[in-house]
C-alpha cells in the first residue's frame, strides 16, 4: 500500500475507540440478556466483531502489526439483526443434508410402511417402494423431519451438514402466500438466531485437542530430558 492510501494515526485512534465502545455495548448487552438466544446480544457481537476487523486492517496498513485477537466467523457471519424488536411472527428455516448411505436399506423401510399403510389392499402402488425416489417420498411423508434426523441410520441415511434459521416478521404470512418460493426473499438482516452443525466443527476441536496433546508429550519429553541430563533435580520438599 502507498504511503498516500495508508490510513492516519487519527483514523486508527479512533477504530480503537470504536472497538472499546463496541466491547462496553456487547459487556452490557450480555448483562442483560433475556435468554440464551437474546437478538441484542447477538447484534452487539456482530458489532464488536466489525469493530475489532476494521481496527485490525487499520493498525496493520498503518503501522504493519496486527492484534492478538480472532473472532470466529467474521468473514461469514449475518449482518446486524435489523428487524423489529418485538416481532409479531416468526418463519423457522431448516435444512438438512444427507447422503443415502445404504440405499436398500432406504428401500427395506419404505417397504415396510407401504405394507403396513395399504396392508396390500386395493389401491396399494407396489412401485413406490421399489425405487429410491419413491421410498424417500413414502419415508418423509411418512415420518416427521426431526424423527428422521435422530432416526438416520434406521434408514439408511448418513447425516451431513444442517442449519436452522429463526426469522422475524412483522405478521404471519397468509396462507399460501409463499409456497411456490418458501426459499426465497430471506433477509438476512431479520435472521433473530441461527443454528449449524457440520463435520467440520468437529474436525476443528479434534485438531485443537491434539495440538494440545502435542503440547503435553512435549512437555513431558523435555521433563525426561532435564531429568537425564542432570541439569534439574526436584527440590526436597523437607528443605
Amino acid at each position: 500500500m502507498s504511503d498516500a492510501a495508508q490510513p492516519t494515526a487519527a483514523e486508527v485512534r479512533a477504530a480503537a475507540e470504536a472497538v472499546k465502545t463496541a466491547l462496553d455495548r456487547h459487556l452490557a448487552a450480555v448483562e442483560r440478556r433475556s435468554g440464551e438466544d437474546d437478538p441484542a446480544v447477538y447484534e452487539a457481537f456482530n458489532q464488536l466483531a466489525a469493530a475489532a476487523e476494521v481496527y485490525d486492517e487499520l493498525l496493520y496498513d498503518r503501522y504493519d502489526e496486527v492484534t492478538p485477537f480472532e473472532i470466529p466467523g467474521t468473514e461469514d457471519s449475518l449482518p446486524p439483526y435489523a428487524g423489529p424488536e418485538e416481532p409479531n411472527a416468526i418463519s423457522v428455516l431448516i435444512r438438512r443434508d444427507y447422503a443415502v448411505a445404504e440405499p436398500q436399506r432406504l428401500l427395506a423401510q419404505a417397504q415396510r410402511v407401504e405394507a403396513a399403510e395399504y396392508d396390500d389392499g386395493p389401491g396399494a402402488d407396489q412401485d413406490a417402494a421399489g425405487t429410491i425416489h419413491g421410498a424417500l417420498g413414502i419415508l418423509f411423508g411418512e415420518f416427521e423431519p426431526d424423527e428422521i434426523a435422530s432416526r438416520h441410520k434406521e434408514f439408511g441415511l448418513e447425516e451431513g451438514d444442517s442449519t436452522l434459521w429463526v426469522t422475524a416478521a412483522d405478521e404471519p404470512a397468509e396462507p399460501g402466500e409463499w409456497l411456490e418460493a418458501p426459499f426465497e426473499a430471506v433477509d438476512p438482516q431479520r435472521v433473530v438466531c441461527r443454528f449449524d452443525v457440520s463435520a467440520v466443527f468437529d474436525d476443528e476441536d479434534d485438531e485443537d485437542i491434539e495440538d494440545a496433546e502435542d503440547v503435553e508429550d512435549t512437555d513431558e519429553l523435555d521433563e525426561l530430558d532435564l531429568e537425564e541430563d542432570g541439569e534439574l533435580e526436584p527440590l526436597d520438599a523437607e528443605r
